[in-house]
């Protein structure tokens, strides 16, 4: 801009500068002209004067009119105070008061002695070898009785007009001169009254080309350099607006992406990944920064994927399909690949959604185990029902021993059917969420007791002992009907799998301290139950999988023993209607626990 500045500044003065150059050049030549001019008609004047107060008709020889004349040219001289020359008719000159006549050529080819012949005065301007500077010659004819006897001629030194024309020269230099500085500074004032809004301008430009939308080049001039900045302010304001939307739609698109449950996948149309949201790092094991930038055939995916996102690329149709991936961990995804395009309906690479159905798969397998588990489960008791029945109907109600046998039978099984149905219908209900939770305040010591108690027929059976461990001065909030129903269903659970003669123990403690900078061990927040026995224990493949529904480790006891399989699931989905969390722990042969903690308050 500076550069900018100083051009506009150097053409402001030499437009100036040229203007006053040529004023100046017209001034002084008419100042010449008229100073020639004015000389020219004081020796037209003088030669007049000077014709008709001498008699130019000397009769005699050459010589003596040489003599004549020249005395009379030395005379004239010194009263015209200018060069006089007398020219006879053919040209010779005859008298000169600076020269011999004897030495001068012709003048007949004279400028000012043709003129003088055509129209009477004769002038001319020209340098004069003789005296060796510029001289101004006037011309006029002499008649003699109608006829041309010669010319009579005065000329003048042009020194003192170019002494005059030279001072006004330097004048003009002068003052030239100093309307350059003037110029100058006036010019430069000028160039930076209109550069410092453009450089502003300018400034403010590359600031918002920079991304800086903020920018503004403020209130200044009301000419067309201030609307341009005004125009700038308003597009600056109108970009800052539209990229605050952009950034605002990027940040909901980005935020969107993110926390997507979906992998989302983008790939261009030079079959390079550009876009991978969390999701899809987390299913295909690979961060953004190890696929950005890469073909998809060189990011390490599995073949069978790499060979569908070919067959969008080739087909620019919408492929849906399922498949199993076994890298980071196994698992069933469901693969959307849709071609893009741009406005012009130009092709633009392919977006890929990727859907873990790997839960709607096991919970579709879970629900047809469920149906084909609940079948089995209502078709056993069904059949022996039906068996003795028709056995009974057949004859065998004669037989009083056998009737009575059998119906036993058929009660026990229509026993177990009922809590089957009662069991698959309580877990639809935790499961669901349907039953109200109603939580009160419960001393442990004396719940804990009561459950004891109620088991202690069963345990009584098998001399199994029951003992309890909790302080009197435990107590939480929770629903004393479901809470019963957890530590039931475990001290049932231990007392069916613990052999004759053994233990099942409940011990109830504090699990975690609310302020641990207090000091104080009464203050906690969670409360832990431990339901252990003696029994025969759980193999370790079982384990993950005890609490589904119908999952029986011994299937043949579990039966004999009049379980549903359904126990430990509803025990499992209480536990988390009251926040809490369940796990077990048991070796084959040495007995097993179950560790629940549970909120103190709801």
């Amino acid at each position: 801009m500076n550069k900018f500045r100083a051009r506009l500044t150097v053409i402001f003065i030499l437009l100036i500068g040229s203007s006053v150059l040529a004023a100046g050049i017209f001034m002084a030549k008419m100042l010449e002209d008229s100073h020639v001019e004015a000389l020219k008609n004081n020796m037209l004047r003088e030669l007049r004067i000077i014709r008709s107060t001498i008699d130019w008709n000397k009769a005699g020889s050459e010589d003596e009119q040489i003599r004549y004349y020249m005395e009379q040219a030395r005379k004239l001289k010194d009263f015209a105070d200018a060069r006089v020359t007398y020219i006879r008719a053919d040209g010779k000159v005859l008298a000169d008061s600076d020269h011999d006549p004897q030495t001068m050529d012709n003048h007949s080819g004279r400028q000012e002695i043709i003129e003088a012949g055509k129209n009477g005065v004769g002038s001319a301007i020209r340098y004069s070898d003789t005296i060796q500077r510029n001289m101004l010659y006037v011309a006029i004819p002499l008649q003699d009785g109608g006829g041309l006897r010669g010319y009579l001629r005065l000329s003048m030194s042009l020194q003192d007009v170019d002494l005059s024309i030279r001072q006004v020269w330097l004048g003009l230099i002068a003052g030239l001169l100093a309307v350059f500085v003037l110029a100058g500074l006036i010019s430069y004032r000028i160039a930076f009254g209109i550069t410092r809004p453009i450089e502003r301008i300018t400034r403010v430009a590359h600031q918002i080309a920079n991304l800086n939308y903020k920018a503004r080049v403020g209130a200044g001039q009301k000419d067309e350099i201030g609307q341009l900045g005004q125009a700038i302010d308003r597009m600056a304001g109108s970009l800052q607006l539209q990229m605050n939307r952009i950034l605002e739609n990027e940040s909901r698109l980005k935020s969107v992406l993110e926390n997507m449950i979906s992998g989302v996948m983008m790939i261009d149309r030079d079959e390079k990944i550009v876009l991978l949201n969390r999701s899809a790092e987390d299913i295909l094991g690979f961060s953004a920064q190890e696929l950005l930038g890469k073909r998809f055939n060189e990011a390490k995916q599995q073949f069978e994927f790499t060979q569908l996102i070919r067959e969008c690329i080739d087909s620019r149709e919408h492929i849906r399909d399922e498949m199993i991936f076994y890298f980071p961990t196994e698992r069933i995804l469901e693969i959307n690949l849709s071609p893009i395009s741009q406005a012009d309906d130009e092709w633009a690479g392919v977006l890929i959604v990727l859907h873990d159905i790997t839960a709607v798969r096991r919970l579709e397998r879970m629900r047809s185990e469920f149906v084909a588990n609940v079948s089995h489960e209502l078709k056993t008791p069904i059949a022996a029902v039906k068996g003795f029945a028709e056995t009974l109907l057949a004859g065998a109600l004669n037989d009083k021993e056998t009737a009575r046998s059998f119906l036993q039978i058929i009660f026990d099984e229509s026993e177990r059917l009922n809590r089957l149905i009662g069991d698959i219908l309580e877990l639809s209900k935790i499961e669901s969420r349907r039953i109200p939770m109603q939580f009160s305040p419960i001393h442990l010591q004396t719940f804990v007791s009561n459950c004891m108690k109620v088991m202690k027929t069963e345990a009584r059976k098998k001399s199994i002992d029951l003992e309890m461990q909790v302080d009197a001065e435990l107590y939480m909030e929770a629903d004393e009907d479901r809470l019963r129903q957890i530590l039931i269903n475990l001290l049932s659970n231990g007392i069916n799998y613990t052999p004759e003669g053994g233990r099942v123990r409940v011990r109830v403690e504090p699990a975690g301290i609310s302020d641990p900078g207090s000091g104080d061990p009464a203050e906690y927040d969670r409360l832990r139950f431990i339901i252990s026995d003696t029994g025969i224990g759980i193999p370790k493949k079982d384990l993950p999988r005890i609490f589904e529904r119908f999952y029986r480790v011994d299937k043949a006891r579990s039966r004999s023993s009049g379980g549903t399989g359904l126990g430990l699931s509803i025990v499992k989905h209480l536990v988390e209607l009251h926040k809490g969390t369940i796990r077990v722990e048991s070796e084959v042969g040495m007995g097993t626990r179950f560790i629940i903690e549970l909120p103190v308050i709801h």
